[in-house]
């Protein structure tokens, strides 16, 4: 089985990070941790630093139960939504699991859900924790 959890290193991502991890234990799963990037001129050099430290630490905090990972960092020009369903859709992905929080109507309309994107375009189920 493989899972793949959207990470940003918010509490919202740890929390799925964490039930990732306690149903990869279950289910001896894989487990891929994705953050995705804009790319191009848009990071500044503190960002992806911040980025690679923060996926350093979801490695070893899998890797401190046994559970085999791997972080991938993306910067492909596509929004995170479109990063996730594109990875779960080119490695096999059997489950994916996203921090969500509540956003106004106005909100999505002007920033839109990555979360709302990867639960109606993802091809395998998908575990949406707040």
């Amino acid at each position: 089985m493989n899972i793949l959890v959207g990470y940003s290193g918010t509490d919202l991502s740890n929390k799925a990070l964490s039930l990732a991890r306690e149903h990869a234990r279950i289910f001896n799963a894989r487990v891929f941790i994705l953050t995705s990037m804009e790319g191009g001129s848009g990071e500044k050099l503190n960002e992806i630093e911040r980025s690679e430290k923060s996926l350093s630490d979801a490695r070893q905090f899998m890797e401190e139960q046994g559970v085999t990972c791997e972080t991938h960092q993306l910067a492909r020009g596509m929004s995170p939504g479109e990063d996730i369903v594109k990875f779960a859709q080119d490695n096999d992905i059997d489950l994916i699991y996203v921090g969500i929080k509540k956003k106004s109507k106005t909100q999505k309309i002007i920033l839109g859900s990555t979360a709302q994107y990867i639960i109606l375009k993802a091809p395998c189920p998908v575990v949406a924790v707040k």
